[in-house]
């Protein structure tokens, strides 16, 4: 670590200047960057954004007249200015890092963000570029906590403190629902055709759930102004796809040293990626299906898929795998029990659920999953995959609970995986009595409810905001008790439960 320290520090900084030094193998932007203008704006630059849609747009530019399609990153919040200082120094270049499950490594260097602006420096700056009649698309990547809404009423949540500000003071906006509002406001004023709102976040319906809590949002301050959104403004649903670890030191490092230069953010990612897009836009639209995604007339059945396949897959490995002391998606996936405790959650609790799509083997999709999930040169931590769960389980697990419910079906592998996130929210420690990493908005609410189990085994159900009226479920809750009880018994094996419900289920 040391030496790759003082090997970075002595080397060129990436930026556009130094990319012809770099090994002839990596693939950098070989188009004229300073002819591209920015027609999409982008809020939430984080890693996923950088290895998904920013590498969509980069195949996109090596395209003759797509000059008009480049991205303008944006940040709202103060916790971006170091990635801001970083992508300015490196003429907002970095490295794509791409790991393929047999050991293969690819590199790209990613040219299609040309500026980023910072807002909580300059916010009127923000506003007038979404005002700027070359945005077309104004897309984003804010998490599932970030769209505002009540995880179990799926609506507005009129009560957050940002919003209340956002609604009252639309020139001083903090939110990514009050500057879109404020921008679009001007837009409708100057006679201009409003941009599309373009989700890309993993988030089930994801325009149609931007456009919902937009519209309540604007409704409350301008309501003639709801009306222009819902009659003009385009919010394409999209199911988006691609595993990609929070970048680490040893990230940095690796470039440094097999690429003879100093990237302060490179990301790393799998080599597996997917964007399935309805074609519904506001003001013309990119021609991603160049660069490899999918348009499509309804993105439905593709994202139930993927979101109750992988994205509740992450899930079953996160909090059974963090209970049992695993760090990393491929050390859990590896294990066989883990292994056959996922493929059979799928098949039996999920795949009935799902619809059968024209050229998916529904299979082979599982098979690869679990190849994606195993592969060992992506060290996915189960800490950031557990992140913010109480925005993304009642999606990915819950609502497959709920259908089971509703057809009489068995739910019992599920059911585990609920009641082992009491435990992970109640001790928030692991079976070896280590501290588990916990980011969740919900996270005092959740350790509140959980800490009721051992007087009452179904108190944490009693959080109605995620479970809805699970509780009242007669059949679940006996399995949920059953499972409560095996996981606070003295010296519990998550392990040995786990092999008795997948003999139980045989």
């Amino acid at each position: 670590m040391q030496n790759a320290q003082l090997n970075s520090a002595s080397l060129n900084s990436l930026n556009q200047q130094s990319l012809s030094t770099l090994p002839a193998d990596v693939d950098v932007p070989k188009y004229d960057r300073s002819q591209l203008t920015a027609g999409i704006v982008h809020i939430g630059v984080g890693g996923f954004h950088r290895a998904h849609q920013a590498m969509y747009v980069n195949e996109l530019l090596k395209t003759p007249g797509s000059e008009s399609w480049a991205i303008c990153g944006v940040g709202l919040l103060e916790a971006n200015r170091g990635l801001r200082d970083v992508l300015v120094k490196q003429d907002y270049l970095y490295t794509l890092t791409v790991r393929h499950p047999n050991g293969q490594i690819d590199h790209q260097v990613i040219g299609a963000m040309i500026d980023f602006l910072f807002a909580p420096e300059n916010k009127q700056q923000v506003i007038d570029k979404l005002i700027n009649p070359d945005t077309k698309i104004v897309s984003l990547t804010i998490t599932e906590g970030g769209y505002n809404f009540n995880p179990a009423t799926g609506e507005f949540d009129f009560t957050n403190p940002e919003i209340i500000h956002d609604m009252a003071n639309l020139h001083d906006p903090i939110t990514a629902f009050g500057y879109i509002t404020a921008a679009l406001m001007q837009r409708k004023a100057n006679g201009m055709k409003p941009f599309t709102v373009q989700s890309c976040d993993n988030v089930q319906h994801n325009g149609d759930m931007t456009r919902k809590m937009l519209l309540a949002f604007v409704s409350k301050i301008d309501a003639e102004l709801g009306q222009w959104i819902a009659e003009n403004v385009a919010f394409p649903n999209a199911m988006v796809d691609r595993i990609t670890p929070v970048t680490t030191k040893a990230d940095i490092d690796y470039v440094a040293n097999t690429l003879n230069i100093n990237d302060e953010w490179p990301i790393t990612c799998e080599a597996f990626t997917q964007w399935v897009i309805e074609d519904n836009f506001s003001d013309g639209r990119p021609a991603f299906d160049l660069a490899g995604a999918q348009f499509v007339a309804d993105v439905t059945p593709f994202e139930k898929m993927k979101i109750r396949l992988l994205n509740a897959g992450h899930s079953v490995l996160g909090l059974l795998g963090s209970i049992h002391g695993f760090a990393t998606i491929d050390e859990a996936v590896s294990d066989p029990l883990f292994a056959t405790y996922l493929r059979k959650f799928m098949d039996d609790e999920v795949t009935p659920l799902i619809e059968q799509l024209p050229g998916i083997d529904l299979n082979q999709y599982k098979d690869t999953l679990i190849e994606r999930f195993a592969n060992p040169n992506i060290k996915d931590s189960l800490a950031r995959i557990c992140l913010e769960s109480s925005a993304k389980l009642p999606k990915f697990i819950i609502a497959s609970i709920n259908e089971n419910i509703a057809l009489n079906r068995d739910t019992s592998l599920a059911c585990l995986v609920i009641a082992t996130w009491c435990l992970y929210s109640d001790k928030q420690v692991n079976q070896q009595g280590e501290a588990l990493d916990i980011n969740d908005q919900m996270a005092a609410q959740l350790h509140q409810f959980a800490s009721q189990t051992e007087q009452d085994p179904l108190a944490f159900l009693q959080l109605t905001d995620l479970f809805g009226d699970l509780n009242n479920q007669a059949e679940f809750c006996k399995e949920y008790r059953k499972a409560i009880a095996e996981l606070y018994a003295p010296n519990s094996d998550i392990k040995a439960i786990m092999q008795a419900r997948l003999q139980a289920k045989s």
